[in-house]
């Protein structure tokens, strides 16, 4: 991060820095916050002034998941994530752009830059690069951040999948906990929840999906069923602006926490 090039150090002596690249997100002396899961961390921000903004993947699913653990302890996670390539940048926005109208005739053929490979009318499952236990980079993010911000105990495995959509990350969430919720449980859980909107009517098409969620602050929960295998398991489909809660939103609620709570 530019931090670390500013102060190979940390930035103790300086003023608080919040840093929204992933350089410190696993340092043990820098909090990894998301205001709705773990605000009480921002005042661990002293050890070395930085404070860590999580991945975008990570945000939206922990959002959803803090309120079921903390009424039913969550021991393990399955996730599969349908991450916009907005995510990826300005480039890659281009990139699906520009391969869009090649494929209709539009415009000149676009070669893969941002992608491994095509990603117009296509699925690539591979996220940032390919590790030697055969997870992704943006994989393992989603398991160490989820266990650093929520419950180190917590049990978690990731598939990042990048999607033909500009903007929005979807995830459909398996969660096993161990003490059994009912689906009407959950949804009253997760309609108090903050930050948490509940769309959840799917005989009326009743759930959110990236485009209505892009430009709006919040993390959507849909589909919300029974995990029917398992004694004690819950799925659900989960939906943010990766651009706004996935990252500048939650930025700004730290910085928000961040003077309300340690420098006023």
């Amino acid at each position: 991060g530019i931090i670390h090039h500013l102060h190979p150090g940390g930035a103790a002596q300086n003023p608080p820095h919040l840093d929204n690249t992933s350089f410190f997100r696993m340092d043990p002396d820098v909090p990894l916050v998301v205001p709705e899961v773990n605000p009480q961390a921002i005042a661990q921000y002293r050890k070395k002034n930085i404070i860590s903004n999580p991945n975008c993947s990570t945000i939206q699913m922990v959002v959803a998941l803090k309120p079921i653990h903390d009424a039913a302890t969550i021991k393990r996670v399955v996730v599969v994530t349908y991450q916009a390539v907005s995510g990826a940048g300005k480039a890659a926005i281009d990139e699906l752009d520009g391969q869009n109208k090649a494929h209709y005739g539009l415009g000149p053929s676009v070669s893969p830059k941002k992608m491994a490979k095509q990603i117009a009318c296509n699925l690539v499952p591979q996220i940032d690069q390919f590790l030697a236990n055969g997870y992704t980079k943006e994989e393992m993010k989603m398991v160490n951040e989820t266990r650093k911000i929520l419950d180190p105990d917590i049990r978690l495995t990731a598939t990042c999948v990048r999607v033909p959509v500009f903007n929005s990350h979807s995830e459909a969430v398996n969660v096993e906990t161990g003490k059994k919720l009912t689906v009407a449980e959950v949804r009253g859980i997760l309609s108090r929840a903050p930050g948490v909107k509940v769309v959840d009517d799917p005989e009326h098409a009743g759930f959110t999906t990236p485009l209505e969620a892009s430009g709006t602050d919040w993390t959507y929960v849909s589909r919300i069923r029974e995990d029917e295998s398992i004694p004690s398991g819950l799925q659900m489909w989960v939906v943010s602006d990766n651009l706004r809660k996935g990252a500048a939103l939650n930025a700004v609620q730290i910085a928000e926490v961040l003077i309300r709570d340690h420098l006023a």
